[in-house]
């Protein structure tokens, strides 16, 4: 097993590189850290480069990654190459996966000029719990940012990661019908068929622009019993997803 204790490392510099977002697409790779997440990621068959550990982590390590793909490395090196405040003391190196094929494309979730990771990583991980498979990034952040990683807890390995434009999206979407998610105005959840859908769930701030709304096949506004404004966008977009799988699953929801 190799042991890095250097902090100019070349190596090491290059792993700190990828918290930069040019770096993860000239490198073509992307950070995770936690045993929770990297262990997740691994089960889900993405490709893991290597696995960056400190002593005291080593059988954690073991656990789930085999001798060769893992490095020993300092305290103070792990620091080097930590986002966190705390690092766990494990850290993967992934490969970021080829993008997937229009004909992939199925029902799940677009995310429309969202620009928060933690948001982004929660939807992922609520997609991926309801069984769906498409995940659609139309500008906003980059879904390989370490805190999407971290907010998704490694589900992004069990979803299909599309990057593409708003035209390339409605070139290609085929028989699956875009649903915006509006805080008013749209049609209430029992009045929507939820089969082929796409939700989609616009930016934090600004929400989904008018001319993209317009070119929308739905729009669904979650019913608020309470004197709220509206909902976060992961909360909101989580819940649409459930509404779906309970009703493709024949769960009635009494009003």
């Amino acid at each position: 097993m190799k042991k890095i204790i250097s902090l100019q490392n070349t190596e090491i510099k290059a792993v700190a590189g990828l918290a930069k977002a040019n770096n993860r697409q000239e490198q073509n790779r992307f950070i995770a850290e936690g045993n929770r997440v990297c262990s997740a990621l691994v089960a889900s068959n993405m490709q893991l480069e290597m696995l960056y550990v400190t002593f005291s982590m080593l059988p954690q390590a073991i656990s789930f990654c085999p001798n060769e793909k893992i490095t020993e490395v300092s305290e103070d090196v792990m620091k080097k190459i930590s986002l966190s405040h705390s690092p766990s003391g494990i850290l993967g190196i992934f490969s970021i996966p080829a993008r997937p094929q229009p004909s992939e494309l199925s029902e799940g979730i677009v995310l429309l000029e969202v620009s928060d990771p933690g948001n982004a990583g929660t939807l992922i991980r609520s997609c991926a719990a309801m069984g769906k498979k498409t995940v659609v990034f139309v500008d906003g952040v980059d879904p390989w940012h370490p805190k999407v990683i971290q907010s998704c807890a490694g589900s992004i390995g069990l979803v299909n990661v599309f990057q593409l434009p708003w035209e390339q999206l409605l070139a290609i979407k085929n028989n699956l019908k875009l649903c915006a998610l509006v805080v008013q105005g749209g049609k209430k959840s029992n009045e929507i068929n939820f089969s082929d859908i796409l939700f989609v769930i616009g930016n934090e701030a600004h929400g989904i622009p008018k001319n993209k709304l317009e070119q929308c096949d739905y729009k669904l506004t979650l019913e608020m019993p309470g004197n709220v404004e509206s909902l976060n966008a992961a909360i909101a977009g989580s819940i649409a997803l459930y509404f779906a799988w309970n009703a493709k699953n024949n769960h009635p929801i009494n009003n």
